[in-house]
């Protein structure tokens, strides 16, 4: 993982390998570009997503089955909601209010539920989105917000601005995943699409240098995350050259590589 990196060189140094910091996909674009320039392109997941075990959560003496709406903000908080349900052998009624993030979201818990858009609320995006959903329904409903451990600020914010009666559950853990086999390994470039990324990246190597590594990031949230670390961005997408991050490697390649 670059732990053995040399002095820092020039920006554009020929690039052979690549590690992307997420799990490898069926279908890729990153293929066509691994086989375009002659490249190592390995994939790995860098963070992971754990249970929190029905019987660590009884600890927190909260029944979903109390609540008449729930908020969902991912797919992983709809997954450990009706799993914690399953574990605990609670039924959540059918009168139950859905609110979720997203449409992608709203189209997942269909395969937990029976979809009817009495009560399901779907967003575009933002918690803001769902704001006259939560207006309307304020006096009527208790919410409870299922979460990781890093929480959902966001949601938690808004939900407290519009003085709702809410609860948040932690139903599930986001931690670094164990990389200690690759310490002595080197890649030219690491992909990077989330500060967790880099957070387990330090969990794992905590004296981890650049030196001559290349770093991609993606979003602005990322970027900030390897500022912060004092390390240096080579390669950010999106951009108005490069709207994927496929495209921001290439634009690379083609001036690494020629």
């Amino acid at each position: 993982m670059a732990i053995k990196g040399k002095a820092v060189g020039e920006t554009f140094k020929e690039v052979k390998s690549i590690l992307i910091s997420q799990p490898k996909p069926e279908r890729s674009p990153y293929y066509d570009l691994e086989k375009k320039y002659g490249l190592q392109i390995d994939w790995r997941q860098f963070i992971q997503v754990d249970p929190v075990p029905s019987k660590e959560f009884r600890k927190a003496r909260i029944r979903p089955d109390e609540y008449s709406a729930v908020v969902f903000t991912s797919k992983n908080a709809i997954d450990h909601f009706f799993r914690i349900c399953e574990e605990m052998r609670i039924k959540m009624s059918q009168d139950t209010k859905y609110f979720c993030l997203s449409e992608a979201i709203s189209n997942y818990l269909q395969k937990f539920i029976v979809y009817r858009k009495r009560k399901v609320f779907t967003g575009k995006g933002k918690i803001q989105d769902l704001k006259a959903y939560f207006l309307k329904h304020k006096e009527k409903e208790n919410f409870l917000l299922p979460c990781s451990n890093l929480g959902a600020k966001d949601a938690v914010a808004f939900l407290n601005e519009l003085e709702l009666t809410w609860q948040d559950a932690m139903m599930y853990k986001t931690v670094a995943s164990d990389l200690s086999d690759l310490s002595d390994v080197f890649y030219d470039v690491l992909v990077f699409f989330s500060p967790l990324g880099l957070t387990s990246l330090f969990e794992n190597f905590p004296d981890f240098k650049q030196n001559e590594t290349r770093i991609a990031v993606w979003g602005n949230k990322t970027s900030k995350a390897v500022n912060d670390l004092g390390l240096t961005i080579n390669i950010k997408a999106p951009a108005p050259e490069s709207p994927s991050m496929t495209m921001a490697l290439e634009n690379y390649l083609r001036k690494s590589n020629k």
